[in-house]
């Protein structure tokens, strides 16, 4: 499939200075503002996308929990999705990509866009892939001031690699191409961002994939939410995150999937208010 023609919503900017391996780092992001008057310094709420995800692709939630928490917030495209740059796009994506994300490729774009964890607190908002990426940033940066995880990867379970390899059938599926139209909508060429995220769940190199470890460094506050009937993953990711860092909240949501920011979207914005009354 070709590349979609359609602009961005928020034109890719090319940071100045932010490199890393060789490469300089080319973002789409856009910064927000809470309706309610903000203090001196305020919280600033990072939003890290899904696996398939991107800086549209989050829609209204973003800008609803800044308005109703008053906080400030980021958002932005990972390499590969949106309209950002394509770093590690042309050939199969690395086992150790989020790894990449959080302890590489995060800290170059705060530092790019002037953002200083000991002048003001950030709290990082992740989904699913965003929210594996959160934890092990945390782990990494004990200056960051908390983490919601919404529906996190903490390890390689069949059952995340079954529904995956369930959505890349169908995705090759013309009677599904729907699934196509509305990647296409949000990434610059939807088949490459698609084949890529799928090739590496998928790859025996991934399988051993696990952050576990790691998580005993995160010493921020921290919520964990996860829906009951989310196909992707099971209680096992949150239940690890408190077991290695007991200070972590779990909710858990009842007949709730993958996505409890937009199924359950006033309850998270509540957890996500609980985990800054903490800092």
């Amino acid at each position: 499939m070709a590349a979609d023609s359609a602009a961005p919503v928020n034109p890719k900017l090319r940071l100045p200075g932010a490199s890393y391996a060789g490469g300089s780092l080319e973002v789409e992001y856009k910064w927000l503002l809470s309706e309610q008057p903000l203090g001196a310094k305020p919280p600033l709420l990072v939003f890290l996308h899904e696996g398939l995800g991107s800086l549209g692709i989050w829609r209204s939630f973003p800008q609803q929990v800044c308005n109703a928490l008053g906080c400030a917030g980021l958002v932005y495209s990972r390499e590969g999705y949106g309209w950002s740059g394509a770093q590690q796009v042309a050939s199969q994506w690395p086992a150790h990509f989020l790894n990449h994300q959080a302890e590489v490729v995060l800290p170059a774009l705060l530092q790019a866009l002037g953002i200083e964890l000991e002048q003001q607190p950030v709290v990082l908002v992740g989904h699913s892939d965003g929210a594996s990426i959160a934890l092990i940033a945390a782990a990494n940066m004990p200056a960051l001031a908390g983490v919601a995880a919404l529906a996190p990867h903490t390890f390689v379970e069949a059952q995340t690699t079954n529904a995956i390899a369930q959505a890349a059938q169908l995705y090759q599926q013309a009677p599904h191409a729907g699934l196509r139209q509305a990647l296409s909508k949000h990434h610059a060429n939807a088949d490459i961002t698609f084949g890529c995220w799928s090739q590496v769940w998928l790859s025996e190199a991934f399988l051993h994939w696990d952050i576990r470890p790691l998580l005993s460094h995160m010493i921020c506050p921290c919520v964990v939410v996860q829906g009951l009937a989310d196909p992707y993953g099971g209680n096992g990711h949150a239940e690890s995150v408190r077991s290695a860092a007991p200070q972590t909240s779990l909710i858990y949501f009842e007949q709730c999937g993958h996505e409890p920011h937009k199924e359950r979207a006033a309850e998270v914005v509540r957890a996500v208010g609980d985990l800054l009354a903490k800092l």
